[in-house]
């Protein structure tokens, strides 16, 4: 048995994006095949794109999450990088 599930994303006629995925339910292992699902749309993007849909963002807000964003990514990289390496 296989499933299909497609979805569209609601841009501009000239951006759509469609994503499709497809999952095979091997031995009724109904489980697996959701856990495989949910890892293929993590990796679309799809969970990431559904949260930044949920509310409006003006265009300072997203400027101001992405700077946050790459300030933890920096301070992330760099405990990482004293603990392996000590500085």
């Amino acid at each position: 048995m296989s499933s299909v599930i497609k979805t569209r994303t609601e841009r501009p006629c000239y951006r759509q994006k469609e994503i499709e995925v497809r999952v095979e339910v091997r031995n009724n292992n109904v489980d697996g095949a959701l856990r495989i699902l949910k890892k293929k749309l993590q990796r679309e993007g799809f969970y990431t794109e559904l949260r930044e849909r949920e509310y409006h963002q003006t265009k300072g807000e997203k400027k101001r999450l992405a700077k946050a964003a790459g300030r933890r990514r920096c301070l992330k990289e760099l405990d990482k990088r004293f603990d392996e390496y000590g500085y």
